[in-house]
């Protein structure tokens, strides 16, 4: 006689629990589609787009916030518009300096429990529900990208960036990182650990450039398109 392990009926459980939310995931695809088409069919309407990566928790008082409003009234003299998760924090401010700029300002929302609510600087707003669709949209419609300070979300969306430039999946497009002192050591990181691991290759650091205000980040972007560093297709 086999006896049966303690725990076999609640594992069994489990699994059966797994397996009915699992069988009804392919209807999932298309919605998924459908936001894929939403999106792009929108974005592809909204004309030449900068990305912006930051913190949606800094504050109006804050040098980068105040730094961010001008560099989103940059983009709009310069004639771009500006692509943001279209949060509070940063996202808020270089929407608003595009905004009041009476220029296109885009945010990207995404449905969160926290920190999430639109800012009210938005030309178009497009919500929504998945992350990596969002992600594909930054992308894919950006002419140059730049990262202020920011947490998870801004580290996850720069190396997202790296790894698609690095990989040739998007062009190269210039990406610009905004406070020296804040990004300064994850550069020493890199260089110290990945570059000297061998994990990346000397050239991989020419993929990103570190400046201190808005204005160095709109001089190097205007610097490399005219250089003819642009994007034009993607394989998204």
């Amino acid at each position: 006689m086999t006896r049966k392990k303690k725990g076999v009926v609640g594992n069994d459980a489990f699994h059966a629990h797994l397996h009915d939310f699992t069988k009804e995931e392919p209807w999932r695809i298309f919605r998924i589609l459908a936001e894929f088409v939403d999106s792009f069919e929108t974005m592809s309407s909204q004309g030449p787009l900068v990305t912006v990566f930051g913190s949606a928790r800094t504050k109006p008082e804050d040098r980068f916030y105040k730094d961010a409003v001008r560099f989103g009234a940059l983009l709009v003299e310069h004639g771009y518009g500006a692509l943001t998760g279209g949060g509070p924090g940063i996202m808020e401010a270089v929407n608003k300096g595009a905004f009041e700029s009476d220029g296109t300002s885009v945010g990207l929302n995404i449905l969160l429990p926290m920190e999430q609510d639109p800012n009210s600087y938005q030309t178009k707003g497009i919500d929504f529900r998945y992350f990596f669709i969002r992600k594909v949209c930054f992308l894919k419609y950006a002419l140059a990208v730049v990262g202020y300070p920011g947490g998870f979300g801004t580290m996850d969306e720069f190396f997202e960036g790296m790894t698609l430039i690095q990989t040739h999946k998007v062009n190269a497009i210039p990406v610009v990182l905004v406070g020296k002192k804040f990004w300064g050591p994850m550069v020493e990181w890199i260089k110290g650990t990945l570059l000297d691991d061998g994990m990346i290759s000397a050239d991989d650091l020419d993929l990103f450039k570190v400046v201190e205000s808005a204005d160095e980040a709109m001089a190097h972007i205007l610097e490399c398109h005219k250089a003819g560093i642009v994007q034009t297709t993607t394989d998204f």
